[in-house]
This record gives structure tokens, C-alpha cells and sequence, in this order.
């Protein structure tokens, strides 16, 4: 799979909505997070009555290349590369040290309490849901043999929880930061089917099947209604979605599919996933199964100079809205979140001719083919 052109449209895909301008946690707009390509736990799905999803399904063409002599008549050649991707979210906490009894560690946790905040220094420590990448790679497999042999690949998470120790200029411990990861679990089931001569229709689908907190007491529904929608989170996919490479054939585009492919193009369900073909306009080996509607070959504006999580809106009023911060605004922004951090201390430090190249770009300007007259209403 070539994925040298890709990259920043998936990444920017990843992180859509991660945190929206004005990128604090005190803001409405970041109260509630993660809204796009999440898949739940199936048992929290269930108690919802499947209001919140535990699945995506996504389905395309592609056009393959068959190997015809003595002894392999008709055999295909097309192999598919398929990675999942998607963010675990990491619940980060603070902790502050507390009175310590004579003859207890440090590192005790009955020597810290839990607050919603730490000054030590002038470093201010806020809990927060961060997140990390994960990726899992589904080995190539032969496109043909998906049609009698579906594959169900399955991937597991662990949990996880790690501890920074805060201390002050002096040395002194002042609190800790415990980040905390929930185990996660996870399929991808993939099958093909012959559509006609020298086509074939391939089915992704990706499943959550992490299982609900339960105790000795409960059963695994009661576990399932008892789970909020954060501490589901903890246990989600987010932000999922599905890069796909071909082998010795070629993925046909959904959005503009040639006259002959029409009509299986129409048959191809897509559940929370829009295909589409990304990387050098006119290759048709790698496709992107968003969960945000794209058009094929999207790209990242060049200009842009780097991720604001939010691909809908425009780089030039974020970045003036940014540097019309208060002190106390970018403190909380710039405490709260790395990745915000960066997008601070970005857009602080951006030239002015920089900022000017965002004010506007004229694309994909072509003739009509009309003449002056024609054109007239």
C-alpha cells in the first residue's frame, strides 16, 4: 500500500473534532468529545437499543487481474492490503500529595488525593482524556480466496496505567499524573464476492467486542446499562476508519464509477463509512473508508500549516481567533492538552506572511468550453 500521499488525510480524519477551537476544556463545544467514527462496546450498544454503534460496514469494487495458462485457468492475482485504524482514549488524572502516615511509601496511593487540578511551579496539571494512535494490520490476503474464505481477524488491547511523579524546582514531590488505559477488543471481518466478469465486491466490517465492567453480582447487560457514555469511551474505537491497498488490480471509485459499474457501485452498503480513493489523482490502488464524508482524492490544503482537528472550518479564522486569546484562555489551552499546546505556540510564532498565504487560494480554475455569449444567463 502507498501511503506516501495519504498520510495527512488519514491522520486528519483521526483526529476530526479531537478538540475544537477554543481548544479548552471549559469550552461547551469540548463538554463532549469524540463524536465521530466511534464503535462502543456491542453490550453498551445494546442497552442503547443501537443508538450508539458498535459496527461499521464498508463495501467497494475492484477490478481484478486473473493469470490464465495450462494448469491455473482464471486464477486472480489481486491481493488486499486492509489497516485499521483508530484512537484509545488515555484517562489522565492528578493526584496531589497528601499527608503521608509515618512508615508508608511514597508511592502509596492512600498518599495522594484526587483534585481537579495541581499548580507546581509555574506548570498548572489539569485531568483530561488524551488519546493515542493505534493501528492493526491485517495481513495480505488474496482477493479470490475471500470468496470462499472469509477472514475474522481479531485484536486485543490491553490495559494499562502509567505514573508521572510531579515535583517542584527544589526537587520536592508535589502530586503525580496517572494515565489510565481500559482494555479494548476488537475484529475485522473481510469477505469478497464475484460480481462479474473480472470484478469482485469486497466487505470490511469492524466490530467492537470489548466486554462490559462487571461484578460477581451482575450480569453482563446490567454491566452494559450501568456504563455512562465516558466510561464507554474508555472501553471504544474512535475516530475508526479503514485504508485499503490493492495488489495487481485497482478499486473503483463509488462517487464517479464508470457506466458499466454503475449499478454495482448502487449495491455496495456502506454503514457509518464512505469510501473513497485517495493519494495522486488517477491511481486506484489505495482507498480510505472515512467516517466523515470525503470526496475522492482529498487533500490538505498546502497552505495549511499544520492540524486544527477541525478539516470544515478555515485556517486563517482560526488562527486570528487563536491570537485574540486572553493570557488566562491560552494558559488553560496551552496546560490542558499537548497536541493544543502545539497549536498555540504555531500559530504564536507564525510569520505574517505566513498568516497572509491563508487568506485565500484560487483552485482548479477550467475552461468551460462555452463561449462568452453561452455563458451569459
Amino acid at each position: 500500500m502507498n501511503t506516501k500521499h495519504i498520510d495527512a488525510i488519514a491522520n486528519a480524519v483521526l483526529y476530526e473534532g479531537y478538540m475544537l477551537y477554543p481548544y479548552r476544556p471549559s469550552s461547551v463545544k469540548n463538554r463532549q468529545r469524540f463524536n465521530f467514527g466511534v464503535l462502543y462496546p456491542k453490550a453498551y450498544s445494546e442497552a442503547q437499543s443501537g443508538s450508539d454503534a458498535w459496527n461499521m460496514q464498508m463495501e467497494c469494487l475492484v477490478k481484478t487481474t486473473s493469470l490464465t495458462n495450462t494448469s491455473l485457468t482464471n486464477t486472480s492475482l489481486t491481493g488486499i492490503e486492509i489497516r485499521v485504524r483508530f484512537l484509545r482514549l488515555v484517562d489522565r488524572s492528578v493526584r496531589k500529595l497528601s499527608k503521608v502516615e509515618p512508615g508508608s511509601a511514597l508511592s502509596s496511593a492512600s498518599a495522594y488525593e484526587v483534585v481537579s487540578g495541581l499548580e507546581v511551579g509555574d506548570k498548572t496539571f489539569a485531568p483530561w482524556q488524551e488519546a493515542i494512535e493505534c493501528e492493526v494490520t491485517v495481513s495480505a490476503c488474496n482477493l479470490e480466496r475471500l470468496t470462499s474464505a472469509p477472514i475474522d481477524w481479531t485484536f486485543a488491547f490491553p490495559a494499562k496505567e502509567e505514573i508521572e511523579l510531579l515535583r517542584d524546582a527544589t526537587g520536592r514531590l508535589a502530586g503525580q499524573i496517572v494515565r489510565r488505559r481500559e482494555p479494548v477488543c476488537g475484529a475485522v471481518e473481510i469477505r469478497a464476492a464475484r460480481v462479474g466478469e473480472g470484478v469482485s465486491k469486497l466487505t470490511v466490517r469492524v466490530k467492537n467486542v470489548t466486554p462490559s465492567v462487571m461484578t460477581p453480582v451482575m450480569t453482563s447487560e446490567d454491566a452494559a446499562r450501568e456504563m455512562g457514555r465516558d466510561s464507554s469511551l474508555m472501553r471504544s474505537l474512535v475516530s475508526v476508519h479503514v485504508l485499503l491497498g490493492v495488489i495487481a488490480g485497482e478499486f473503483v471509485s463509488l462517487l464517479e464509477p464508470p457506466e458499466s459499474f454503475s449499478e454495482l457501485a448502487k449495491n455496495c452498503q456502506n454503514i457509518r463509512a464512505w469510501p473513497v480513493l485517495v493519494g495522486v489523482e488517477g491511481e486506484r490502488d489505495t482507498m480510505l473508508a472515512s467516517p466523515i464524508i470525503l470526496y475522492d482524492y482529498p487533500q490538505i490544503a498546502p497552505e495549511s500549516p499544520g492540524d486544527l482537528f477541525d478539516g470544515t472550518e478555515i485556517d486563517e479564522i482560526l488562527a486570528l481567533r487563536v491570537m485574540t486569546m486572553t493570557d488566562d484562555e491560552k494558559n488553560e489551552m496551552r496546560n490542558t492538552d499537548e497536541r493544543a499546546r502545539k497549536i498555540l505556540e504555531r500559530t504564536e510564532s507564525m510569520p505574517m506572511e505566513q498568516l497572509m498565504k491563508l487568506h485565500g487560494t484560487l483552485r482548479e480554475l477550467r475552461p468551460s468550453g462555452l463561449s462568452a455569449e453561452e455563458e451569459m444567463p
